[in-house]
């Protein structure tokens, strides 16, 4: 379950109960609240009371009070990988899972993996040693959280370039928020207990705003409320746990074939099944027109692409055939138990396109017992993406 006062014992109940891995996650607002810092002292506490932990990749920034944590707990070594006359040190996977510790620590867990590894990012990684029956505590930050690229990009100005899938927060047992005062994260930032001095100026003047870290820090604390929600797990009056139930009506995606903006679409879809504690679909409809012997191979190539990334983000994908998509789309939203149906508008909609006229516009005159929700992009929105 997701928990903001997790303690090692807790984290330690949950594996000596369980036969399969547990997966813990720290989840931070920017660098330098203490998210290293704090899955080492976890780390200490675990093997103090005999748990066989390990250190399967961390990163310690140069910072002298979290590189002290180090010693004394066992680590894998890491894989040394040269890739463009760089030297990379990556998690080596298949040697943790030789290894096999009833705890591997994982940092940056958002982290690319160098080109020849056996997955390409690294939360695979950590998703693979939880399904080998190895307990993982891991961190990163939530500006990484794929579902809210998009939010942080636009209020920020910041370019995100790795994500975490959603689902992973979904697979965790525990979450735990590194909450801090921005005037106090700052405060470490000038004192150069962050980066080094050299960096602590351009730092302040980009990423480190203070109304950037103030909506990243809310987004955080808004991220692990809702996923105290997604578990299933709410409190009562008198302070004890129960079962919330869940939101009524799943959400549906309307995905046609190579939509300008997918992936802006489907993180909208997965916030909002997440903020409803609900399934969702991405549902495609492949008419006469879109045969796969009718588009060309790179509007193919993207269909695939879009219907991966709706699988990676905790969607059911669902491929029908039909003459019209609209008929196809309300009987599947109806037999589905759908109560909200997500579908992206541009100026230059395949769909309104292909049918002569607006797919909208018959959504809007059928759809009565949905909530129809019609996202809207820019021409240069879609030409980004």
């Amino acid at each position: 379950m997701a928990d903001q006062r997790a303690t090692p014992e807790d984290f330690l109940e949950l594996v000596e109960r369980s036969k399969r891995g547990r997966l813990k996650i720290y989840l931070g607002f920017a660098a330098g609240v203490g998210k290293t810092y704090r899955m080492l002292e976890e780390a200490h506490a675990l093997r103090r009371r005999g748990t066989d932990v390990v250190l399967a990749f961390i990163e310690t920034h140069g910072r002298p009070e979290t590189a002290a944590l180090v010693d004394g707990i066992d680590a894998v070594p890491t894989r040394r990988i040269e890739y463009r006359n760089i030297m990379i040190d990556d998690l080596d996977l298949d040697a943790v899972l030789a290894r096999r510790p009833a705890v591997a620590i994982v940092d940056e867990v958002a982290h690319t993996n160098a080109p020849g590894s056996r997955n390409g990012r690294r939360y695979q990684d950590v998703l693979a040693l939880v399904d080998a029956g190895i307990n993982v505590i891991c961190a990163f930050n939530v500006q990484h959280l794929e579902s809210l690229k998009d939010v942080v990009e636009r209020t920020t100005g910041v370019v995100i370039r790795e994500t975490v899938p959603d689902t992973l927060l979904k697979r965790a047992d525990q979450i735990v928020n590194l909450d801090l005062a921005v005037e106090d994260l700052l405060d470490r930032l000038r004192a150069g207990k962050i980066y080094r001095p050299e960096r602590i100026a351009w730092a302040l003047e980009h990423f480190f705003k203070e109304e950037n870290l103030a909506t990243l820090r809310e987004l955080c604390l808004r991220e692990v409320a809702e996923s105290l929600d997604r578990t299933g797990t709410a409190i009562d009056r008198q302070g004890n746990a129960k079962a919330a139930s869940p939101s009524q009506g799943r959400v549906m995606v309307c995905m046609s074939s190579n939509p300008p903006r997918a992936a802006t679409l489907l993180r909208r879809g997965s916030r909002m099944a997440g903020r409803l504690n609900t399934d969702w679909f991405v549902v495609y409809v492949e008419t006469p027109e879109e045969a796969p012997t009718s588009i060309d191979s790179a509007t193919q190539r993207h269909l695939v692409a879009n219907i991966e990334k709706a699988r990676e983000l905790g969607a059911e994908p669902v491929w029908l055939k039909a003459r019209r998509p609209v008929p196809a789309l309300l009987e599947f939203a109806r037999s589905h138990g759908v109560g909200h149906v997500l579908i992206g508008r541009t100026q230059r909609s395949r769909w309104r396109t292909m049918l002569g006229g607006s797919v909208f516009d018959e959504l809007i005159r059928e759809a009565r017992d949905v909530d129809l929700h019609i996202v809207s992009f820019d021409d240069r929105e879609g030409s980004a993406s």
